[in-house]
């Protein structure tokens, strides 16, 4: 009995030491008044996400007339990758740029909404999508939103 309790107490440190030594993943900024922002920097991350997918599609479309298994393999690849690099943008755009930076304040709020959400929509049809023309209108919503995150000197 004695021998059992330890063996569920050996296991219940490991667990814990496992949660504590595990990476943590932040996908956009915190949501706390700390002030620390820089909206064209995000900006410029969704911007080579974007340019990620787009190169992912291209050669998505070069490998999926071949048969070998290398080239299925980097097939596949570059499928994950454009997803991951679309939802990225999504993440970004939903936790960072909707939850904190477009506010019912502001005088061009419905506006802005539409736009941030075309991106949103744009990235979503990326990820269903191999044809380079998602892609472009991914780029250009994304672009529509530079003049509200203009480059900031510090």
């Amino acid at each position: 009995m004695k021998q059992m309790r330890n063996v569920f107490l050996l296991i219940a440190i490991v667990l814990n030491g496992l949660i504590l030594v595990s990476p943590q993943f932040s996908y956009a900024h915190c949501q706390i008044p700390c002030g620390i922002y820089n909206d064209y920097a995000r900006v410029q991350l969704i911007l080579e996400d974007a340019a990620t997918i787009e190169k992912s599609i291209k050669l998505i479309v070069e490998l999926s007339g071949k048969s070998d298994a290398q080239s299925q393999n980097q097939l596949i690849r570059w499928v994950m990758n454009k997803e991951k690099h679309a939802q990225n943008i999504i993440s970004t755009i939903s936790d960072y740029f909707l939850t904190q930076r477009v506010k019912p304040n502001q005088k061009d709020y419905a506006k802005r909404l539409i736009k941030h959400h075309v991106v949103i929509i744009a990235a979503m049809e990326s990820k269903q999508n191999a044809d380079m023309k998602y892609a472009k209108a991914l780029k250009d919503s994304i672009e529509a939103l530079l003049p509200y995150y203009p480059e900031q000197k510090h």
